[in-house]
Order: structure tokens, then sequence, then C-alpha cells
């Protein structure tokens, strides 16, 4: 699997960087995933980075190198995510718990599935068009699907979402794919810090002409522009399918003898670094292999 990669992530005008990035493969399979965490409740920083870190984890144990079925393990593992979060609020005995949104999106083959809960979204870019887009789990893209134009545009507010990882309810988790890929296809998976402050045509005409390199950082700056002094955090992780085969030179060696790189493990940062410790990320890790044997890695269904 050949694909290149670029990831920016801006704390805007906020005091914290709540979103988290990062992706993994294998020599045949990658998961590229992206959460941002919840204002308004405990410790979004740390529910962002134990959804991906959970996603990682689980993606590295059963990537051999492919996955059995990539669109099942995309829907089990987000669930999986949000339990552990409900598990770290409890231990930590928390009166809310943390919470956040996903964006999560597997190739493998010549193919792509992804998933996603909350407003984090993929954009999906081929041949300067936009070929797919997810659709938020918010008020305002309900009404808009169910075709209600609201009587003015305070009348929905489009931060307020009706599912998320940590929130109480089982949460609402879409999936979509596979998608047959071809050689330049590009996907974006960014906060709605980016989408909030740059149009989809804008996005759409970016990522379709010029280099991931240089298209991922000016979508970023245009964000902050267009936000202004209170602007979101604003994170971002593009890649561009370039067609099977093993990954390229710099890709292969990162390898390593397990098969398997990441860019999960690593996310940490001084904010979260004073959030949670290390011996809460490996009770948390642990923790995922006892949710797998509870629910033999089939979620329940409604």
């Amino acid at each position: 699997m050949r694909f290149d990669v670029f990831q920016v992530s801006r704390k805007g005008g906020r005091e914290t960087n709540e979103d988290r990035m990062g992706y993994c493969f294998t020599r045949e399979a990658g998961l590229f995933a992206l959460a941002d965490g919840m204002g308004g409740h405990p410790e979004g920083e740390v529910a962002s980075l134990i959804a991906l870190q959970t996603l990682a984890h689980l993606f590295q144990q059963d990537a051999r190198p492919v996955l059995g079925d990539p669109q099942q393990f995309l829907g089990d593992t987000t669930l999986i995510a949000h339990q552990q979060l409900l598990r770290y609020a409890q231990a930590k005995r928390l009166s809310d718990t943390p919470r956040t949104t996903v964006v999560a999106c597997i190739l493998q083959g010549n193919q792509a599935w992804w998933a996603h809960c909350g407003d984090s979204r993929l954009y999906f870019v081929r041949g300067g068009r936009l070929i797919a887009r997810t659709r938020d789990h918010s008020y305002t893209e309900l009404q808009e699907a169910l075709g209600r134009v609201p009587n003015s545009p305070e009348a929905f507010n489009r931060n307020v979402l009706f599912t998320c990882l940590g929130s109480p309810g089982r949460p609402m988790v879409d999936t979509q794919g596979p998608l047959v890929l071809e050689p330049g296809d590009r996907l974006l998976l960014c906060s709605d810090g980016l989408w909030g402050n740059v149009p989809d045509a804008e996005i759409t005409a970016q990522l379709a002409g010029h280099a991931l390199h240089e298209a991922v950082p000016e979508l970023v700056e245009q964000a902050l522009r267009q936000g202004g002094a209170r602007c979101d955090n604003v994170t971002a992780l593009a890649v561009e399918w370039e067609g099977e085969g093993d990954p390229d030179a710099g890709s292969t060696q990162n390898l390593g003898n397990s098969g398997f790189a990441s860019t999960i493990q690593g996310a940490l940062d001084a904010d979260s670094v004073a959030s949670m410790d290390d011996e809460e990320i490996e009770r948390a890790v642990r923790e995922i292999n006892e949710v797998i044997r509870q629910s033999g890695r089939r979620s329940p269904r409604p």
C-alpha cells in the first residue's frame, strides 16, 4: 500500500488543544484517525487521546497484515473506545465523562472504509470533485437532511451534537464503504475548527489543486484567519492514495520488526501528560482486551 500523508494541528484561540490525530499502518493496510475532545466536559484532550489509542491498539492487534472486515472493525472499535471513556471516568470518579468526536478511515487493498461519530468530518476528493463527505451528527445537519429550513439562522447551533463518544447513551456510529480507490484520490479528516471556517468548495479546491504539504497548511491557516482571536482548535490529516504495493522506502523502514508503524502512540503533548500519567494510559490499554473479551468483538444491536 503506497500513500502520501500530511497532518497539522493548531491550538487557535483556545487555552489547550483538545484535538488529536494520527495514523498507523502495515504494508497492506492503514488506519487514519482524528478526534476532537469536547469542551464543556472534563479532560477533552484525554478523551480524544484515549479514543485514538484504543483504535490504534486494536488495529495493531487485528491487522496481520490486513483486517478481516474493515467496516466491522471500525464500528466495533469505535464503540469500544466509547466504553473506555466510561471506564476511565468511573476509575477516576469523575462527575461527568470526558467526551469526544471521532472520524476514522481504513485503506486496505484498493478500497476505503470510514466511520464517524459527532462532527469531525471526512472529505473524499477525486479529480477535482467532492465524491463524498460525512454528515455531522448535529441538529443543524439533521434538519437539512430532513429538508427543514430553520426560521432564523440562530434556530439551531451547529455545535450542538446529538451523539458523541463518552455520552451516557449508546453513541451513533455511521460507517461507509467499501469505495474503490484510484491513484490520486485524496481524503481529508478534519475537526470542526477547519470546516466551520472554510467552506466545502474551498476545501475541495485546495485538496484538488495543490500538493498535500501545501494544501493542508493553507487550509488550516485560512481557518485560523477566518476564526479570529477565539478560533477553535484546527486539525487536519490528509492522505493521498498512490496505489497498491509496498509503502515508500521511509515508511517501510519505520515498520521495524513488528511490521507495524504508528504516529498515534506517541501523540502525547504537555497538556496530555499533565492530565493522564503513564500508569493510567497503560491501564486503559489493558482494559481494552477485557472489553473485547466481554463483548466477543460484536457490538450489541439496537
